[in-house]
């Protein structure tokens, strides 16, 4: 199923995609499951929002690309390198990234984004996708300059708007199927490589964070970026698409 949160009306709600049109769901899935209002709702009438904001937070993984890792002076670690996100951070499709003037430098990240479905501590890989609500399409935007000055990661990667994430959730994303993130900026391709190269896998991921700190459901976890990390420029469009979940877009502009 694919999962959306959308506004309509002025009222924010969630819905099934079926074909041109949205299934309304009686509440957020994550905590109310999948009963329907039996209403149905154009797909063109409506404003597609995040599909999840995290009430708790964003996990990511650094360098778990081998190919980004040498791009950024480096090889991939080998357990998980992981960082926080802040939920404030978090927009969805169509909405704007907004470049700070603390960065002279601001780079689009395109990832497969992990949303947990239930509480997790302490999970083994082995039963680490029993866990997962779905998948959707993430992008970890960074202040480059910042990242380096700082030493440590949280300003660079936690601005407001910092997080888009979208457009829908799919609850039945086949990991092991050959998915690509392509990644676009005003149309021109920019990041091209298979989520099967991550070095480390989503279970181990969820494994590994969930040993360290409690993972609850809406928290989202990005998985790590390709080769072909850039910089992009207010009124710039970028695109990030993955295979099976569609495409991610978002346009930039300066604060």
């Amino acid at each position: 199923m694919r999962v959306v949160r959308f506004s309509h009306n002025d009222a924010i709600r969630f819905g099934i995609v079926d074909e041109t049109e949205l299934v309304v769901l009686a509440g957020d899935p994550l905590f109310a499951g999948f009963e329907t209002t039996g209403e149905r709702v154009p797909l063109g009438e409506v404003a597609l929002l995040a599909p999840v904001i995290p009430r708790s937070k964003i996990v990511c993984v650094g360098k778990n690309y081998r190919d980004h890792a040498a791009e950024m002076g480096g090889e991939a670690p080998e357990a998980p390198l992981l960082f926080l996100k802040p939920n404030t951070a978090v927009i969805g499709p169509g909405d704007a990234i907004v470049r700070p003037p603390q960065s002279e430098r601001t780079d689009f990240e395109g990832e497969l984004a992990v949303v947990i479905g239930r509480v997790a501590k302490n999970v083994p890989a082995s039963a680490a996708l029993d866990y997962v609500f779905g998948y959707t399409i993430g992008n970890d935007v960074t202040a480059r300059d910042l990242q380096k000055s700082d030493g440590q990661w949280a300003r660079a990667k936690g601005f407001d708007t910092f997080c888009p994430l979208g457009p829908a959730i799919e609850t039945e994303f086949e990991l092991d199927a050959g998915a690509r993130i392509v990644t676009r900026v005003d149309g021109e391709v920019r990041q091209d490589g298979p989520i099967s190269d991550m070095v480390h896998s989503v279970p181990d991921i969820i494994a590994y964070a969930s040993a360290a700190f409690t993972l609850l459901p809406g928290d989202v976890i990005l998985t790590g970026t390709p080769a072909g990390i850039g910089p992009f420029e207010a009124g710039q469009t970028v695109e990030v698409e993955i295979t099976g979940l569609g495409t991610l877009r978002n346009t930039a502009r300066n604060a």
